[in-house]
């Protein structure tokens, strides 16, 4: 399932949520055109789980590592990588920010994407990979938004075979359809978190994270438009 849009108004303009991706784009914009090597830069600028726990010393031009649980979320891997993340960000990080506000929501974001990188760390402290993206911020975004508006519709593309149809299916069934997936290829892959690939922990971590806190930064009286 792809969500393509929500149905869901705002009441204010999402400042924030098109600052974070903006400044997401420009990263990778700089990334792609600038930086000569690409895997030097995320060794630099991401989380490398085992800096963090001391069980390895002298990467090549790393930051403190308590830096790069920040510098990480605005770094991505690829096209693919960044395009799928600000998807889901504009989708559903415009409501979240509408019902926490732009300072509130701010602080939220990177609280999301710190609890994220340290789930991601728990699970694999020894690992030498670089762990990059803003996906475990986002996931907070979604578990927030998972909490506020559940019966929200979102338009979906649904695959069948070879069919795809496009579907207003509930944010519940969107996002707790997501979770779940997060959750079953996290275990099966749990043996293999030294060698690199999808964060499923920092995304579960992340989704958490943003069903608890949401609670503590929500604004009093807040209700949904929807439409």
């Amino acid at each position: 399932m792809i969500p393509i849009r929500d149905h869901n108004r705002t009441r204010g303009f999402p400042v924030v949520t098109l600052s974070l991706i903006a400044l997401n784009i420009g990263v990778f914009l700089y990334q792609v055109l600038v930086v000569p090597d690409g895997e030097a830069f995320f060794y630099t600028y991401g989380l490398v789980p085992c800096a963090l726990t001391a069980h390895c010393y002298g990467i090549p031009g790393a930051l403190p590592a308590w830096q790069t649980i920040f510098t990480a979320m605005f770094v991505h891997g690829g096209w693919l990588h960044i395009a799928s993340n600000m998807l889901y960000l504009w989708i559903f990080g415009n409501n979240v920010e509408d019902a926490i506000g732009p300072l509130g929501y701010t602080v939220f974001y990177l609280l999301c994407g710190v609890v994220a990188a340290l789930a991601q760390v728990a699970i694999a402290p020894q690992s030498t990979i670089a762990t990059i993206g803003a996906s475990g911020a986002i996931a907070g975004v979604l578990g927030a938004y998972f909490v506020l508006f559940p019966t929200a519709r979102v338009d979906t593309l649904v695959l069948w075979g070879f069919f795809i149809n496009l579907v207003a299916l509930p944010a519940v069934l969107v996002l707790g359809g997501w979770f779940i997936l997060q959750v079953i290829s996290g275990f099966v892959e749990l043996g293999s978190q030294m060698s690199g690939g999808v964060a499923f922990f920092a995304h579960i971590g992340g989704f958490v994270a943003g069903m608890v806190l949401i609670g503590v930064f929500k604004r009093r009286g807040y209700r949904p438009l929807y439409y």
